[in-house]
This record gives C-alpha cells, sequence and structure tokens, in this order.
C-alpha cells in the first residue's frame, strides 16, 4: 500500500470511521495513480476498515486501471449495471456504522443512491483530511510541479515573440494554449487571461478583440497540467514605453511579492503572507486598489486549500506550496499583478517560478 492510502487509513482509524469512500476522481488519482475522467459514470475508491482497498471503476477503463492502480482489487461495472448495487455487496450483507465520503463532491442525487444502497447509521465529510494530506507536497509532487512552472515559462517567453502590431488579447491566447501542448504540456491549468491597456484594471478580465497598443501595460496569468499537477504564474509587461504612473505602481507590486514571499516561512500564519504584501501596498497609498486575498494553495488543483487571506490564522507547514500573488487595479488607468509558486522547505521559501520579474518593455 502506497503512503497516502497508508495515511488516510490512519485517518479513518483516528476518526472512528467504518468505510470511507473516495470519488473525486483526482483523489482517487492521488491515491491510486489511476487517472481517468468518468464523466457521469461511477468511479470509487472503498476502504473498509481492516479489509483490502477496492477501486470500483467503469468497464471501459478497467484496462488502465489496472496497469496503473496501486490497489490491485478493481470492480467493475458496465453502462447497464447500477453501481450502487456493486457498492452494496462489497460490505457483504453488514451494514457500516459511520462511513465518510466526500460532501463537496457529492451530488444529492448519488448522496441519496448511496444512502439506499448502504444504509450506514451515518456519513461524514472527509474532505479536511483529504485537503490537509494534499497541502504538504511530496518531493515526486514538488518535481512535478518545477516541470508545470518550467514549461509555462517557456510558453510565456515564446508568447511574448507574438506581441506584435495589431494582435489583439484573444490573438495571444490562442496562440500561448497553441504553445502549451507545443512544450509537452497536458493543457491549460485554466483560462488563460491576457490583458491589456485598461482592462489590467479588472483582476478577472476576460481576454478580447482588444488590439494592443504603445503606452499599455500587458497582463499574462496563465499555467499549464504537467504530470497530474498545474502551474500558475503572472507577469505584467510595458509596450513601447512606460507610463511612469503605472511604473510606480509595477514597483510596489513587485515589492509586496518580494515581502510575501519572504514572510512564507513554517511556523507564520497563512494570513501574515496576506498582511505582509498588503502592507507594502496599503504603505504606497493603494491599499483600496489591491481587493483579493495575496494566493491560494496549489498543486492537482489550481486553486486548493488553503486560501491565502489576511483573517487565516492556520499555519503554514513544511510542504505547502501556495501562490503569491499582490496586485493593484486602477480603473481607468490600468494594473499590475505579478505572481509567483512558492513552496516551503526547511530553510524558507523557495520559488518554483523563476522568470525575471523586472519591469520589461516590449517593442511592436
Amino acid at each position: 500500500m502506497n503512503e497516502a492510502l497508508s495515511t488516510l487509513e490512519q485517518g479513518m482509524a483516528g476518526g472512528g470511521l467504518d468505510a470511507l469512500l473516495v470519488t473525486d476522481p483526482k483523489h482517487v488519482y492521488y491515491l491510486t495513480g489511476f487517472a481517468s475522467n468518468p464523466h457521469e459514470r461511477f468511479l470509487g475508491l472503498l476502504l473498509i476498515r481492516g479489509g483490502e482497498p477496492m477501486l470500483i471503476v467503469p468497464a471501459l477503463d478497467a484496462e488502465a486501471a489496472h496497469a496503473a492502480s496501486s490497489v490491485t482489487k478493481i470492480l467493475t461495472h458496465s453502462d447497464t449495471d447500477n453501481p450502487y448495487e456493486l457498492l452494496k455487496s462489497c460490505f457483504a450483507g453488514s451494514k457500516p456504522g459511520t462511513v465518510g465520503i466526500e460532501k463537496e463532491h457529492f451530488t444529492v442525487n448519488r448522496y441519496e443512491q448511496l444512502a439506499e444502497a448502504v444504509p450506514a447509521d451515518a456519513f461524514r465529510d472527509i474532505g479536511h483530511l483529504l485537503r490537509s494530506m494534499r497541502a504538504k507536497k511530496t518531493p515526486d509532487e514538488v518535481s512535478r510541479m518545477k516541470h508545470a512552472a518550467e514549461l509555462v515559462e517557456e510558453v510565456l517567453r515564446q508568447g511574448l515573440t507574438h506581441v506584435k502590431a495589431g494582435v489583439s488579447e484573444i490573438e495571444l491566447v490562442a496562440e500561448l494554449e497553441y504553445l502549451m501542448k507545443k512544450v509537452g504540456a497536458s493543457g491549460p491549468s485554466f483560462d488563460t487571461m491576457v490583458l491589456s491597456g485598461p482592462n489590467t484594471a479588472l483582476p478577472h478580465g476576460v481576454p478580447g478583440s482588444r488590439i494592443i497598443q504603445p503606452g499599455d501595460f500587458l497582463m499574462f496569468d496563465l499555467g499549464v497540467y504537467a504530470a497530474g499537477y498545474a502551474s500558475d504564474i503572472t507577469r505584467t509587461f510595458a509596450v513601447e514605453e512606460a507610463n511612469p504612473k503605472l511604473v510606480e505602481i509595477y514597483n510596489t507590486v513587485l515589492a509586496a511579492n518580494e515581502a510575501g514571499i519572504a514572510a512564507s516561512r513554517a511556523g507564520a500564519t497563512f494570513g501574515s503572507v496576506d498582511r505582509a504584501a498588503r502592507d507594502v501596498i496599503e504603505a504606497a497609498g493603494y491599499g483600496e486598489y489591491f481587493m483579493h486575498r495575496v494566493g491560494h494553495g496549489l498543486g492537482m488543483d489550481t486553486h486548493e486549500y488553503p486560501s491565502l487571506h489576511g483573517m487565516n490564522g492556520e499555519y503554514i507547514d513544511i510542504g505547502n506550496v501556495f501562490t503569491v500573488e499582490p496586485g493593484i487595479y486602477v480603473a481607468g488607468l490600468g494594473g499590475v499583478r505579478i505572481e509567483d509558486d512558492v513552496w516551503i522547505t526547511p530553510d524558507g521559501p523557495q520559488t518554483l517560478t523563476t522568470m525575471s520579474k523586472a519591469l520589461t518593455v516590449l517593442h511592436l
């Protein structure tokens, strides 16, 4: 049994759970090594205390599951089967006491089918257990994330060569997402964002037909998946000439980014990272223009636990990986965001993203 499954079994015993059912495909992959998108079909990893782990997969995925999964007991169901009857049979007619499930992943419909097939005394959420496990990355996971960061930076470097006269935001998005596949990534880890000029004042703006103009600031926020793990980077550039006010904003955001990274140490709170960056921006008089948290956890999902907002009093641990991405957004003028992926080591923070953050002027 792999280390993740052993940890989960220990958590099951410590939490008084008689059985545990994992249904989020990413968690199944995390625990077994089998990656799948079952669409509407049932996929589940079942652990019954004292028994052998069982992986329940659609029949069309049986061969792939046997090839990839660390769990060797694999049960299958066809499209005409009721997978909940198969699940019921796994309990051999006995009624379990407390069963752990992922409440965030279960729909009401699926929960009702489960409760009818497996009439446990109680169902308890195990989301917190899986989140805490995933938050502390193994060396293998960090290696994959480093690779994803290297790929997205290569995509951005090549993408910058397409910033030319007459090009639009959405055309740059198309070039970047083509390059992602070309350099070997599985694909984007979220919707690629390229914003220019006044659109950079929109933290979650949508790229459109606006043509890149001299005097613009140009913001790229993008990430890729590689070997199941995500990267996430934001860099902001000037086009032809740099507006002095935006240069001031840029330097402020860069200082905030560096302050946030410096505060990212094991034993500090997640909230202290936000406050370290926010203090720099507020001291420069731009506090009202930084309207989001400073970062979020990163791993198999682009946005995962923890949330780095100023009120988060939970403590940073060795192995955590999260983003540090302060920004200033001034309507009618423009905005700047600078984002890095940060890994917490015993010796302090290490950035997985290494692309230069010095303000660069692009020429059309």
